[in-house]
Protein backbone atom coordinates (compact mmCIF):
# COMPACT_ATOMS: atom_id res chain seq x y z
CA UNK A 1 0.00 0.00 0.00
CA UNK A 2 2.77 2.31 0.77
CA UNK A 3 5.99 2.21 -0.97
CA UNK A 4 9.49 4.17 -0.09
CA UNK A 5 12.64 4.05 -1.58
CA UNK A 6 15.53 6.20 -1.16
CA UNK A 7 13.76 9.67 0.21
CA UNK A 8 15.60 12.46 0.62
CA UNK A 9 13.87 15.58 2.09
CA UNK A 10 16.51 18.48 1.94
CA UNK A 11 15.82 22.23 4.10
CA UNK A 12 18.82 24.12 1.91
CA UNK A 13 21.81 22.91 3.33
CA UNK A 14 19.86 20.87 5.88
CA UNK A 15 19.14 17.08 5.10
CA UNK A 16 16.44 16.04 7.18
CA UNK A 17 15.31 12.08 5.31
CA UNK A 18 18.85 10.28 3.80
CA UNK A 19 18.08 7.89 1.77
CA UNK A 20 14.93 6.45 3.62
CA UNK A 21 13.24 3.27 2.76
CA UNK A 22 9.60 2.54 4.24
CA UNK A 23 7.28 -0.19 2.80
CA UNK A 24 3.86 -0.51 4.66
CA UNK A 25 1.53 -4.15 3.79
CA UNK A 26 -1.93 -3.31 3.11
CA UNK A 27 -4.17 -3.17 6.50
CA UNK A 28 -0.73 -3.26 8.70
CA UNK A 29 -0.85 -0.75 11.81
CA UNK A 30 2.77 0.91 11.98
CA UNK A 31 3.98 3.03 14.37
CA UNK A 32 6.46 5.63 13.52
CA UNK A 33 8.38 6.36 16.43
CA UNK A 34 12.22 8.66 17.14
CA UNK A 35 13.87 11.40 19.06
CA UNK A 36 12.69 14.94 18.25
CA UNK A 37 13.73 16.38 14.66
CA UNK A 38 14.07 12.73 13.79
CA UNK A 39 12.18 13.73 10.31
CA UNK A 40 8.66 12.16 11.46
CA UNK A 41 6.25 14.75 10.64
CA UNK A 42 8.37 15.65 7.72
CA UNK A 43 7.95 12.00 6.76
CA UNK A 44 4.39 11.74 7.10
CA UNK A 45 3.92 15.36 5.02
CA UNK A 46 5.53 14.09 2.20
CA UNK A 47 3.19 11.29 1.94
CA UNK A 48 0.28 13.49 2.40
CA UNK A 49 1.27 15.13 -0.08
CA UNK A 50 1.50 18.49 1.49
CA UNK A 51 5.33 18.47 1.05
CA UNK A 52 7.46 17.11 -2.00
CA UNK A 53 10.42 14.92 -1.83
CA UNK A 54 13.72 16.33 -2.87
CA UNK A 55 15.18 13.05 -4.44
CA UNK A 56 13.50 9.53 -4.22
CA UNK A 57 10.36 7.55 -4.58
CA UNK A 58 7.01 7.72 -2.76
CA UNK A 59 4.24 5.26 -4.16
CA UNK A 60 0.67 5.11 -2.60
CA UNK A 61 -2.11 2.71 -3.55
CA UNK A 62 -0.29 2.26 -6.47
CA UNK A 63 -0.24 6.13 -7.15
CA UNK A 64 3.13 8.18 -7.13
CA UNK A 65 3.84 11.34 -5.29
CA UNK A 66 4.09 13.82 -6.19
CA UNK A 67 2.64 13.91 -9.88
CA UNK A 68 -0.60 11.94 -8.91
CA UNK A 69 -1.17 13.67 -5.72
CA UNK A 70 -5.01 14.61 -6.46
CA UNK A 71 -5.48 10.53 -7.02
CA UNK A 72 -3.42 9.64 -3.55
CA UNK A 73 -5.23 12.63 -1.67
CA UNK A 74 -8.92 10.74 -2.36
CA UNK A 75 -7.43 8.27 -0.91
CA UNK A 76 -6.23 9.50 2.48
CA UNK A 77 -7.25 10.55 5.61
CA UNK A 78 -4.66 12.69 7.72
CA UNK A 79 -4.83 13.67 11.59
CA UNK A 80 -1.85 16.81 11.71
CA UNK A 81 -1.00 18.99 14.13
CA UNK A 82 -3.06 21.66 11.92
CA UNK A 83 -6.42 20.36 12.33
CA UNK A 84 -7.54 21.84 8.58
CA UNK A 85 -10.34 23.40 9.47
CA UNK A 86 -12.88 26.13 8.58
CA UNK A 87 -12.91 28.39 11.62
CA UNK A 88 -16.25 30.09 10.91
CA UNK A 89 -18.08 27.11 10.08
CA UNK A 90 -19.91 25.09 12.70
CA UNK A 91 -18.88 21.19 12.66
CA UNK A 92 -21.56 20.20 10.87
CA UNK A 93 -21.00 22.36 7.82
CA UNK A 94 -17.14 21.57 7.94
CA UNK A 95 -18.20 17.79 7.68
CA UNK A 96 -20.38 18.49 4.78
CA UNK A 97 -18.04 20.80 2.50
CA UNK A 98 -15.62 17.28 3.03
CA UNK A 99 -18.66 15.22 2.66
CA UNK A 100 -18.74 16.69 -0.86
CA UNK A 101 -15.68 17.29 -1.68
CA UNK A 102 -14.94 13.26 -1.99
CA UNK A 103 -18.39 13.00 -3.61
CA UNK A 104 -20.25 10.88 -0.30
CA UNK A 105 -23.71 9.69 -0.82
CA UNK A 106 -26.19 9.94 2.28
CA UNK A 107 -24.16 12.98 3.42
CA UNK A 108 -26.45 13.70 6.77
CA UNK A 109 -26.32 9.81 7.88
CA UNK A 110 -22.65 9.80 7.58
CA UNK A 111 -22.10 12.90 9.11
CA UNK A 112 -24.46 11.90 11.96
CA UNK A 113 -22.67 9.01 12.66
CA UNK A 114 -18.69 10.50 12.51
CA UNK A 115 -20.35 13.30 14.93
CA UNK A 116 -21.84 10.67 17.02
CA UNK A 117 -18.77 8.67 16.92
CA UNK A 118 -16.68 11.79 18.09
CA UNK A 119 -18.70 12.76 20.59
CA UNK A 120 -19.83 16.23 19.16
CA UNK A 121 -23.42 15.63 18.35
CA UNK A 122 -24.35 18.30 21.17
CA UNK A 123 -21.90 20.65 19.30
CA UNK A 124 -22.59 20.23 16.01
CA UNK A 125 -24.02 23.64 15.20
CA UNK A 126 -21.27 25.52 16.77
CA UNK A 127 -18.68 27.38 15.22
CA UNK A 128 -15.68 25.36 15.11
CA UNK A 129 -13.33 28.42 16.70
CA UNK A 130 -15.68 28.21 19.65
CA UNK A 131 -14.24 24.83 20.18
CA UNK A 132 -11.43 23.88 22.33
CA UNK A 133 -8.27 23.01 21.28
CA UNK A 134 -9.18 19.26 21.95
CA UNK A 135 -12.82 19.69 20.33
CA UNK A 136 -11.07 20.76 17.40
CA UNK A 137 -8.46 17.55 17.76
CA UNK A 138 -12.04 15.74 17.85
CA UNK A 139 -13.42 17.29 14.43
CA UNK A 140 -10.50 16.99 12.89
CA UNK A 141 -10.24 13.29 13.48
CA UNK A 142 -13.92 12.85 11.90
CA UNK A 143 -12.57 15.21 9.10
CA UNK A 144 -9.73 12.29 8.59
CA UNK A 145 -12.33 9.06 8.63
CA UNK A 146 -15.06 10.52 7.22
CA UNK A 147 -14.68 9.09 3.40
CA UNK A 148 -13.44 5.79 5.28
CA UNK A 149 -9.94 5.78 3.06
CA UNK A 150 -7.73 3.30 2.45
CA UNK A 151 -4.67 4.97 3.86
CA UNK A 152 -4.95 7.01 7.45
CA UNK A 153 -2.20 9.20 8.71
CA UNK A 154 -1.58 10.23 11.95
CA UNK A 155 0.86 12.78 13.34
CA UNK A 156 0.86 13.06 16.77
CA UNK A 157 -2.96 12.57 17.45
CA UNK A 158 -3.19 12.55 21.21
CA UNK A 159 -1.96 15.92 21.37
CA UNK A 160 -4.17 17.98 23.24
CA UNK A 161 -6.86 15.54 24.16
CA UNK A 162 -8.03 14.94 27.16
CA UNK A 163 -8.55 11.43 28.91
CA UNK A 164 -11.97 10.80 27.43
CA UNK A 165 -11.04 11.78 23.93
CA UNK A 166 -7.75 10.16 24.31
CA UNK A 167 -10.13 6.87 24.78
CA UNK A 168 -12.52 7.94 21.99
CA UNK A 169 -9.36 7.59 19.72
CA UNK A 170 -8.56 4.69 20.65
CA UNK A 171 -11.79 3.05 19.48
CA UNK A 172 -11.74 4.91 16.43
CA UNK A 173 -7.92 3.07 15.33
CA UNK A 174 -9.28 0.11 16.61
CA UNK A 175 -12.51 0.30 14.40
CA UNK A 176 -10.06 1.51 11.30
CA UNK A 177 -7.96 -1.30 12.06
CA UNK A 178 -10.03 -4.08 11.93
CA UNK A 179 -11.67 -2.98 8.70
CA UNK A 180 -8.65 -3.37 6.84
CA UNK A 181 -7.51 -0.44 6.40
CA UNK A 182 -3.51 0.78 6.41
CA UNK A 183 -2.19 3.00 9.15
CA UNK A 184 0.71 5.09 9.98
CA UNK A 185 0.86 6.83 13.33
CA UNK A 186 3.71 8.88 14.63
CA UNK A 187 3.56 9.26 18.70
CA UNK A 188 5.99 10.03 21.77
CA UNK A 189 3.26 8.02 23.79
CA UNK A 190 5.64 4.07 23.40
CA UNK A 191 2.33 2.85 25.62
CA UNK A 192 -0.32 3.36 23.61
CA UNK A 193 1.50 2.61 20.09
CA UNK A 194 2.64 -0.42 21.23
CA UNK A 195 -1.11 -1.69 22.53
CA UNK A 196 -2.83 -0.67 18.92
CA UNK A 197 0.16 -1.54 16.60
CA UNK A 198 1.13 -4.36 14.85
CA UNK A 199 4.42 -2.85 13.50
CA UNK A 200 7.30 -0.72 14.85
CA UNK A 201 9.50 1.48 13.01
CA UNK A 202 12.34 3.64 14.45
CA UNK A 203 13.52 7.20 12.43
CA UNK A 204 16.32 8.10 13.57
CA UNK A 205 18.97 10.03 11.86
CA UNK A 206 17.00 10.62 9.01
CA UNK A 207 16.52 6.70 8.27
CA UNK A 208 14.66 3.55 9.67
CA UNK A 209 16.96 2.82 12.39
CA UNK A 210 15.09 -0.47 13.55
CA UNK A 211 11.75 -2.62 12.93
CA UNK A 212 9.74 -5.00 14.92
CA UNK A 213 6.70 -6.64 15.24
CA UNK A 214 4.93 -7.55 18.49
CA UNK A 215 6.24 -11.11 17.52
CA UNK A 216 9.49 -10.13 16.92
CA UNK A 217 10.11 -7.88 20.52
CA UNK A 218 9.93 -11.29 22.41
CA UNK A 219 10.28 -10.26 25.97
CA UNK A 220 11.20 -7.00 25.31
CA UNK A 221 8.51 -4.40 25.69
CA UNK A 222 8.90 -1.69 23.29
CA UNK A 223 10.50 0.98 25.21
CA UNK A 224 13.55 -1.18 25.26
CA UNK A 225 12.93 -1.82 21.66
CA UNK A 226 13.14 1.89 21.25
CA UNK A 227 16.23 2.44 23.44
CA UNK A 228 18.34 -0.52 21.74
CA UNK A 229 17.46 0.98 18.35
CA UNK A 230 18.67 4.65 18.76
CA UNK A 231 21.75 3.34 20.76
CA UNK A 232 22.94 1.44 17.27
CA UNK A 233 21.89 3.95 14.95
Amino acid sequence: MIEVRKLVKRFGLKTVLRGMDFHVEPGEFVALIGPNGAGKTTFLRILASLARPSMGEVQIAGFQLPAQAAAVRRRLGVVSHQPLLYADLTAEENLTFYARMYGLHNIEKRIAAVLEMIGLTNRRRDLVRTYSRGMQQRLAIGRAVLHDPEVMLFDEPYTGLDQDASAMLDDVLRTVAARGRTVVMTSHDLARAEDLATRFDVLSRGVIAASATHEDLGKDNLLSFYKKALAGS
